[in-house]
């Protein structure tokens, strides 16, 4: 067989269930971030409303996991550690991202192969956006 012949891997942005998938992530992402104390590192990173960062997450996400490039449609190249050097990220910010985006996916059902390959993929993201020591 050659390699030309094998189905390509069906994008994770379809295989999580499209945009209203991600938008429901991103909802229950930032609803947990405001509402569970042991994210309040995380949530004092962000302004007073979570309605923009919402918005440029699913955007953001909705491209990176294979779908609409919302984001760059928008913004251009998300520079993403360029645009987050303004907050101060170190690792229990990085935890707390990477557990609240996990809680996430866990409530809004990911199957759990798709989690745990995303789990790993928002980590190493999450470390290298780190800025301050500890």
């Amino acid at each position: 067989m050659n390699p030309e012949d094998t189905p390509a891997e069906t994008p994770l942005f379809e295989r999580i269930g499209g945009e209203p998938a991600v938008r429901a992530l991103v909802d229950r992402f930032y609803d947990l971030m405001d509402l569970e104390p042991g994210y309040a590192a995380l949530r004092a990173t962000h302004g007073s409303t979570l309605d923009e960062s919402r918005d440029k997450l699913f955007w953001f996400l909705c491209g990176w996991l294979g779908g609409p490039e919302h984001y760059t449609s928008r913004f251009g190249h998300p520079r993403l550690r360029a645009r987050h050097m303004p907050f101060a990220i170190g690792v229990k910010e990085r935890d707390q991202w990477v557990a609240c985006m996990d809680q996430a996916m866990a409530e809004c059902a990911t199957p759990e192969e798709l989690r745990t390959r995303l789990k790993a993929s928002f980590f190493n993201t999450a470390d290298w956006m780190r800025n301050k020591g500890l």
